[in-house]
């Protein structure tokens, strides 16, 4: 039952997000304090139905959440439309076509806001006692999910966020038939493998959403660890990508087999 209660409130955050975003896209007229409120509420959602994969992963294990976690990334990739929830997706637009540097910034505050506003739902929620897995979880305290020393989790985040930055490159590039699915099971390999290490978020607003001021490390930490390595990662991706043998290894053998 407990299963059903969490697939359930899952579903629930992902369909009224989805509602609201359709909404916001038709009355606002505005590109800035749309895009600004679209990331938002992608953020929050994102940040509102992880909440819910921990006590999926605390209770069922690293698998099940990897289960959900795929096909929630599939379902936001097809949902969002041009919202992020990521603040180094934006970084990248910025190094890459010139996007405005001020509504750079506005949509990552906007992430941030939509990501430590997330808990606030989810606490009244879990304070309900829905299902057994819930009780006791409505209450502020946390423990951080870095269980490494600060520097092998920047490390962590660091190269397999530019890992899946290629990854995904590679398939926007290639096109195959099932790209959004290829590039979920990548990214959720790679959270699966980072999972008992720095906790495998490769996404500054998820981490700082679900695990800021969390006992286990400090904000200075944190912002080292889940900001500083995952947006690193990211502008190294390109830097690879740029490196024409780089391109060249990633891309010319499915391109060739797609002829």
């Amino acid at each position: 039952m407990s299963i059903v209660v969490s697939s359930l409130t899952i579903a629930t955050q992902l369909a009224l997000s989805h509602v609201i975003r359709g909404h916001l896209s038709e009355l606002i007229h505005n590109e800035l304090l749309k895009g600004c409120l679209l990331e938002l509420v992608a953020a929050a959602e994102m940040c509102g139905s992880c909440f819910e994969l921990i006590i999926i992963a605390d209770n069922y294990g690293v698998y099940a959440y990897a289960v959900y976690l795929f096909l929630m990334t599939i379902w936001w990739g097809q949902s969002w439309g041009t919202a992020t929830a990521c603040p180094y997706s934006l970084l990248e637009e910025y190094v890459e076509v010139g996007a405005n540097p001020l509504h750079v910034v506005l949509k990552i505050i906007a992430q941030v806001i939509g990501g430590l506003a997330s808990f606030r739902w989810v606490k009244y929620i879990w304070m309900m006692e829905l299902a057994q897995t819930h009780v006791g979880r409505g209450v502020d305290d946390c423990t951080a999910d870095l269980q490494v020393p600060v520097f092998f989790g920047f490390l962590i985040e660091c190269m397999l966020t530019c890992a899946c930055r290629l990854v995904s490159r590679s398939l926007g590039e290639v096109e195959p038939r099932f790209a959004p699915a290829i590039d979920s099971f990548f990214s959720t390999s790679m959270v699966v493998l980072a999972f008992n290490y720095s906790g495998g978020y490769f996404n500054p607003v998820l981490a700082t959403g679900l695990k800021w001021s969390c006992h286990g490390h400090t904000n200075a930490e944190h912002v080292v660890v889940y900001w500083a390595g995952s947006i690193l990662g990211a502008m190294l991706s390109i830097r690879l990508w740029n490196l024409g043998i780089v391109k060249k290894t990633l891309v010319e053998p499915f391109k060739s087999k797609k002829e």
